[in-house]
């Protein structure tokens, strides 16, 4: 990436920041699993494989591993526009709400999910962005962020589906781990925001 000589990177637009940052992290997958579809590695063994010592560390790099390219371009288009949107609303928060999101669903699906298998893919990703802004105007009260929650809920809510058992070969418990620190990451991200709700108002002072 170039700047023009004296720009601030930080002084583009949030859109273009954010569409940098979503854009840079799926070509990194991109770049990931070319590596692992034409070396040796088997990358995919890095991924989470539930209550094994060595096991724990895919909680690390689960998100970053995908079963093929068919499994990685069905992950792509929720991905960027997901990604984009929790990335529009500060590029530090958004980053925050992701580590959360991969903690919490890296763990969970490492502490229950079914043995003898190993789970990867960044639908985790997916599914906490989804459920972390569907729910970030509740907590926040933001005019913006219900409508964006509403918006993607009828666009996207049908994927929550994917948070129950059904195909075996896919990850259920990683999508619900998932969503389930993207609820989390709500809550932790808006307690700023809550706590501010919630203050007593000064005498002579008009509420907001």
């Amino acid at each position: 990436m170039t700047v023009p000589r004296g720009t601030d990177p930080a002084t583009r637009p949030m859109w273009q920041r954010a569409a940098l940052w979503i854009g840079g992290f799926v070509a990194l997958l991109y770049g990931i699993e070319g590596v692992d579809s034409v070396t040796s590695a088997d990358l995919d063994s890095a991924g989470v494989e539930p209550r094994t010592a060595d096991g724990l560390s895919g909680v690390l790099f689960a998100p970053l591993l995908h079963d093929g390219w068919g499994h990685l371009s069905a992950n792509t288009l929720p991905l960027l526009i997901l990604g984009f949107l929790v990335l529009l609303s500060g590029i530090g928060r958004g980053l925050a709400a992701t580590a959360i999101i991969w903690v919490v669903g890296g763990v969970g699906t490492w502490l229950f999910a079914g043995s003898g298998y190993v789970h990867i893919g960044a639908s985790v990703l997916v599914f906490g962005w989804l459920a972390y802004l569907i729910v970030r105007g509740w907590f926040t009260r933001h005019t913006g962020q219900i409508v964006i929650g509403v918006v993607v809920l009828f666009v996207y809510g049908s994927m929550l589906w994917g948070v129950l058992p059904g195909d075996p070969r896919v990850s259920w418990q990683g999508h619900l781990f998932g969503a389930i620190g993207g609820i989390v990451a709500a809550w932790v991200l808006s307690a700023d925001v809550r706590r501010a709700r919630s203050a007593p108002v000064p005498p002579g002072a008009l509420p907001r």
